[in-house]
């Protein structure tokens, strides 16, 4: 088969080693592609990852900007939010010294595993925040609402944390107030594994 025609845009994909940018990313001048710009129209590093079965997307402009945080604040860069449609497994790490952190906003799919300083820096957590010494697992409720997508910068006392393409799971808990969206909570045990 001859080809007689190659179309302007047929000839920038195959160029261009078949990696197509969307409108909301950038290459800089090294060939990185960055990733979606985020609040303060600044590019985010990563992208909002697949989430597990049990989630669909929804809108919720109000949750969204919660869980969206500028330059230095932590938070998330960029985010997108879902609704549980069945029980979906998250895990959280925590301060033991203050019991109420146990069912804070900030929450992730996958086990977290160490060492502490690793885990800190993928997920902008100053050691002023927290302790980070005791993790627990449990299950999101159905009819929840979390927002999902990679960390914001962090400025801490002494130094920034970056921001990252780790996402992070945000659950709009506030346990002074009784507003839980977990539910079958495991108790809390030593983190990380001595």
């Amino acid at each position: 088969m001859r080809i007689k025609y190659i179309s302007p845009f047929m000839l920038i994909v195959l160029l261009s080693g078949c990696s197509i940018i969307t409108g909301s990313e950038s290459v800089d001048d090294t060939g990185h592609v960055n990733g979606p710009q985020g609040t303060e129209g600044q590019f985010c590093v990563g992208a909002v990852m697949d989430v597990p079965r049990g989630l669909k997307a929804v809108e919720d402009s109000e949750l969204l900007e919660d869980a969206l945080g500028s330059s230095g604040n932590g938070k998330l860069c960029e985010g997108r939010v879902y609704e549980a449609v069945e029980e979906v497994t998250v895990y959280r790490v925590w301060n033991s010294e203050k019991s109420y952190t146990q069912y804070g906003r900030w929450w992730s799919f996958e086990q977290p595993v160490g060492p502490k300083s690793k885990y800190r820096k993928a997920n902008g957590i100053c050691p002023s925040w927290s302790e980070l010494d005791v993790m627990s697992r449990c299950s999101i409720k159905v009819g929840a609402k979390v927002v999902v997508g990679p960390g914001q910068s962090a400025q801490c006392k002494d130094f920034t944390y970056s921001k990252s393409a780790t996402n992070q799971v945000y659950i709009n808990n506030d346990s002074r107030n009784n507003t839980l969206w977990v539910e079958d909570c495991s108790p809390g045990r030593v983190w990380p594994k001595p």
